[in-house]
């Protein structure tokens, strides 16, 4: 019996010592998924390290990492040369105090956060009632659109009601006081659950509020619902099935802030707020239409949202009107000092600032690449004209700086940290999509990403914040196509640039709408955004308003 235990023993042990052994070869098979080569005798000098760090791997292995847990490593958009504001100026709104509530009350729908303001600010309609009123139209249209994880209507009134009381009493907090809005469900919220889009978290319940509810909840805004995004912020397909656009119900919102961009054009809110990593507001908002906001990065704490690229993610509004961006932008920016790449900066905004003495400039080289001059691009130039600005022609730094396509690199290696435990315990198999490029396939490949070429991917970075910050040094806005030239949507994610879109129109085959980018100097969203008004109340794009859902 004793012989029979001994022969288990040393069974189970040569077992083992096969699943842990590295076989020479394997080395030299792995180094060509690296674009390296080693001979032999680099291979027995490389091989007792090799075992010693797979053995380190193992032990980091017995440690699980939160999602919320960061990098001791922060990202810093900042380079030599630049000038910061230090000091905050009063911004000066000017608003229609004469706006009257609608006789049909479904305008309201589409009413602006600065006219909603004034309603309740005078009384003509309470923050309870214009909040069941966006209930109800989120319950109408919800399932059409297919926009929204859970509704927040017991938080919803609740503070709806505490406005109220507020308001009756005299203590007015400013323009979101009372007002309605969605957030993206990867923002942590006590109560809710945060399901982050995505199957295996579909229950998940976070005992955490984000930084940036906390804000918009002492500016007495009112949480009305947690909106869809693509699985893990990808894409517009979440495990309850895809986001549409409200232009086309055939059609996806693009994402990854999907229900957010979806919902607010919609009129089921009155703004969202969304977050970007490569992409995830200005597309959405260009595909339906919205005023979408890209901060600068690190403007606004993140702080109980899921983290899926820390040297990436941002947070901004997703609007109607580059107005209301402006206003939901200056109650969230800033920090709590928990996000160490974030920061308290000025938002120095003058809603009646001067176009003319902007320095507008206008990404020359991207826009030869479109030949067709009829195209909405070049007609934005043409506003801009007859608004008396002398736009300046800018080569954008593109191919000359990005010959390789080191946002995969960054991208890929921070996702795959931040759900290392879904890859490593099979939990990606539960997601609904599988494709070849989809987060299952994605994380499994970026375990292959070598810390070096990492490493090295951030010193490239570096060098193109550096050739960014020269090329718009002569401008206070750069106007550039915001699709289809130029890497500018991963460059200027990679260096931390203010974006913000609106529409401009619509596409002549598709019929869907387009829109143009405004890209501004770091911390510079007031320019930006100054620049996306005037040409708002020279165009009146954004006031147009899709069909299916003006009822």
């Amino acid at each position: 019996m004793k012989k029979y235990a001994i022969l288990i023993a040393l069974l189970i042990g040569l077992q083992s010592y096969a699943q842990d052994t590295i076989a020479k070869q394997d080395i030299v098979s792995a180094a060509k998924l690296f674009d390296l080569q080693y001979n032999n005798k680099e291979v027995d000098t490389m091989y007792a390290g090799i075992k010693d760090n797979l053995k380190v791997y193992r032990d980091m292995h017995q440690t699980s990492l939160n999602n919320g847990l960061p990098m001791s490593l922060w990202q810093s958009p900042i380079v030599p040369g630049i000038q910061i504001e230090t000091k905050q100026n009063a911004i000066k709104w000017k608003f229609n105090k004469k706006i009257k509530s609608p006789i049909n009350k479904f305008e309201l729908a589409f009413f602006s956060v600065a006219e909603l303001s004034i309603l309740i600010k005078t009384k003509q309609i309470s923050s309870v009632e214009l909040t069941q009123f966006f209930i109800e139209r989120i319950k109408q249209f919800a399932d059409s659109l297919q926009c929204v994880i859970s509704i927040t209507e017991s938080i919803a009134l609740e503070q709806a009601k505490a406005a109220d009381d507020e308001i009756a009493s005299g203590k007015y907090r400013g323009q979101l006081h009372g007002i309605p809005y969605g957030l993206k469900d990867l923002f942590a919220v006590k109560g809710t659950k945060t399901t982050w889009g995505a199957e295996p978290y579909k229950n998940q319940v976070i005992d955490e509020d984000a930084y940036v509810y906390n804000r918009l909840k002492d500016a007495g805004a009112v949480l009305v619902a947690k909106f869809t995004l693509g699985a893990l912020a990808m894409g517009d397909y979440w495990y309850g099935g895809r986001t549409k656009n409200p232009w086309n119900l055939k059609t996806g919102s693009s994402g990854s802030s999907a229900g957010s961009a979806s919902a607010t054009v919609a009129g089921l809110v009155p703004f969202a707020i969304g977050t970007e990593t490569w992409g995830s507001i200005i597309s959405p908002s260009s595909t339906c239409g919205a005023t979408g906001l890209r901060p600068t990065f690190g403007r606004i704490s993140r702080t109980g949202a899921m983290a899926l690229s820390w040297s990436l993610d941002k947070i901004g509004p997703i609007c109607r009107s580059a107005e209301d961006a402006a206003i939901v932008f200056s109650y969230i920016h800033g920090t709590d000092g928990l996000d160490r790449s974030a920061v308290n900066i000025p938002f120095n905004y003058q809603p009646e600032g001067d176009i003319k003495k902007l320095r507008i400039g206008y990404a020359k080289n991207y826009f030869d690449l479109i030949k067709d001059t009829s195209r909405n691009e070049w007609k934005v130039l043409e506003t801009f004209k007859k608004m008396g600005v002398q736009l300046i022609p800018i080569e954008f730094p593109d191919t000359a700086v990005y010959k390789a396509n080191i946002m995969d690199v960054i991208i890929s290696a921070e996702s795959a940290a931040a759900f290392d435990g879904l890859t490593r315990l099979n939990i990606d198999d539960e997601l609904t999509r599988q494709g070849p490029f989809d987060w299952p396939n994605s994380f499994r490949v970026s375990r292959l990403v070598p810390a070096v070429e990492y490493v090295n991917a951030n010193r490239m970075r570096y060098q193109l914040q550096q050739k960014i910050h020269a090329a718009l040094s002569s401008v206070d806005v750069l106007i550039c196509p915001t699709r289809g030239s130029g890497n500018q949507s991963a460059i200027t994610n990679l260096t931390g640039q203010p974006v913000v879109c609106t529409p401009t129109g619509f596409d002549k085959r598709s019929g869907l709408p387009t829109s143009i980018s405004f890209i501004g100097n770091l911390y510079q969203e007031a320019a930006i955004l100054l620049a996306a008004k005037n040409y708002q109340k020279a165009t009146n794009w954004e006031t147009i308003y899709p069909p299916l859902f003006l009822k």
